[in-house]
């Protein structure tokens, strides 16, 4: 029971619903919430979260993966893709989402500057790599996939980031200190997550997020998943500081049954719900939200 009570899914959902937000509607506007992210424009900061091995788990749902990023294509949104092969990577490009790619921490260097090349060939909007992937959770290097991870260094990250000419993002950043190294090692931006849970009794990304968006400054970019499945979550995530939002199990549950068809729509109704919110607290558009907003229950 205990560990239930710890278990970072289930904190982070708590938190989440212990925001409250206030009304501000003197002066408001109808909110446009079209978003720039590394100098292209989509309809909504509502991104697919970076997905792995759908038709390996699930061997009978068709093409989930192109479905997944033709889901979010149709959305106009952004969409990026977790651990996979050339074929595959290939495949969902062909979708025509504008895809940000995360490479693992391979121990194989060679297969991680290949797939950065990949991702730079293909016309990526983005590529980045996990760090939360670096250790299993009795601390030694991963194996995942029946691929082995390695530990990497400062200097060999450097290295990783100074390889390709697209943005850089590093993802299971969950604490100032380390979005402030990986701003000094030259990524172009970070994801606040806990990767479902990885770590035991992981903070809620919300709960770090403002005071990394303070150390980073207003214009680095900060994307945040973990748990988010409303267009409120992503708005208290917003209001925080996250640049823009990634849904990973709420739309995986959507794609494996309604295919891509089901990811537009449930994107588009998340887009909706953002859009109320942000009317009713006098958020004109997505760069202008306000924490202050946002109150903690305290009772």
């Amino acid at each position: 029971m205990e560990l239930q009570k710890t278990d970072p899914r289930t904190v982070t959902r708590e938190y989440f619903d212990s925001l409250l937000l206030e009304q501000r509607l003197v002066g408001a506007v109808e909110p446009d919430t079209e978003t720039v992210i590394y100098g292209h424009r989509f309809a909504t900061p509502i991104m697919t979260a970076a997905l792995s091995h759908l038709k390996t788990f699930n061997p009978d749902a068709g093409a989930p993966m192109e479905a997944y990023a033709k889901g979010a294509a149709d959305a106009d949104a952004v969409h990026w893709i977790g651990m996979t092969e050339t074929a595959e990577f290939y495949s969902v490009m062909n979708c025509g989402a504008k895809t940000i790619r995360i490479v693992k921490p391979y121990a194989d260097k060679d297969k991680i500057f290949a797939q950065l090349k990949e991702a730079e060939e293909a016309g990526a909007l983005a590529v980045g790599m996990d760090i939360d992937h670096t250790f299993d959770r009795t601390g030694s290097p991963d194996l995942c996939m029946n691929e082995q991870m390695a530990v990497y260094d400062v200097p060999a990250w450097k290295e990783f980031i100074s390889a390709t000419k697209l943005p850089f993002i590093v993802k299971g950043v969950l604490g100032v200190r380390d979005a402030v190294r990986c701003a000094q090692m030259g990524a172009q931006g970070i994801v606040v997550s806990h990767h479902g849970g990885r770590m035991p009794s992981a903070v809620p990304p919300l709960m770090v997020l403002p005071e990394i968006r303070k150390e980073l400054g207003k214009d680095f970019p900060i994307f945040v998943d973990c748990g988010i499945a409303s267009g409120v979550d992503a708005y208290k995530a917003m209001a925080l500081g996250a640049t823009a939002v990634s849904v990973g199990g709420h739309l995986m549950k959507i794609v494996l049954q309604e295919g891509a068809e089901g990811v537009t729509a449930r994107i588009r109704q998340m887009t909706e719900e953002l859009k109320g919110v942000m009317a009713f607290t006098g958020v004109k558009d997505t760069s202008s939200f306000d924490p202050t907003v946002v109150h903690l229950r305290n009772f």
